[in-house]
């Protein structure tokens, strides 16, 4: 499976960035996928999930109400919606998946099997 990011860029604080990780090499099926971050100087963390049979969500309680992942199943192409952004949310933003849908899991980086390539998204304050 390849994973391709793309819509990151340069806003405001408040303002909103949609970002999309499509897929290609396989469908998504039964695949989980998720959305991370990485600021300068620290570690990877975990922003949102989704599962893609069922739609199922997760999300770390700093992005909870801002941020919204969605599937586009004709398109096998996950959406993460970022709105009200602010300045600590300035990183590189990767996308993973991985072929199962982890119970109890998904939130951290070894819980994944693939990744994008990362991008860019700067909040301005």
């Amino acid at each position: 499976v390849q994973l391709q990011a793309s819509g990151g860029g340069l806003v405001q604080t408040g303002a909103s960035l949609r970002l999309s990780c499509a897929a290609s090499g396989d469908t998504f099926g039964n695949y989980g996928a998720g959305w991370f971050r990485q600021a300068p100087g620290k570690e990877r963390e975990f922003v949102a999930a989704i599962r893609w049979m069922t739609g199922m969500t997760l999300y770390a309680d700093s992005v909870k109400g801002r941020f919204t992942i969605s599937r586009d199943r004709a398109k096998n192409t996950v959406h993460l919606q970022m709105s009200s952004l602010k300045p600590d949310d300035t990183a590189v933003y990767y996308c993973a998946a991985r072929p199962r849908w982890l119970a109890g899991g998904m939130t951290k980086v070894d819980d994944y099997d693939y990744w994008g390539q990362g991008t860019q998204v700067t909040v301005s304050s």
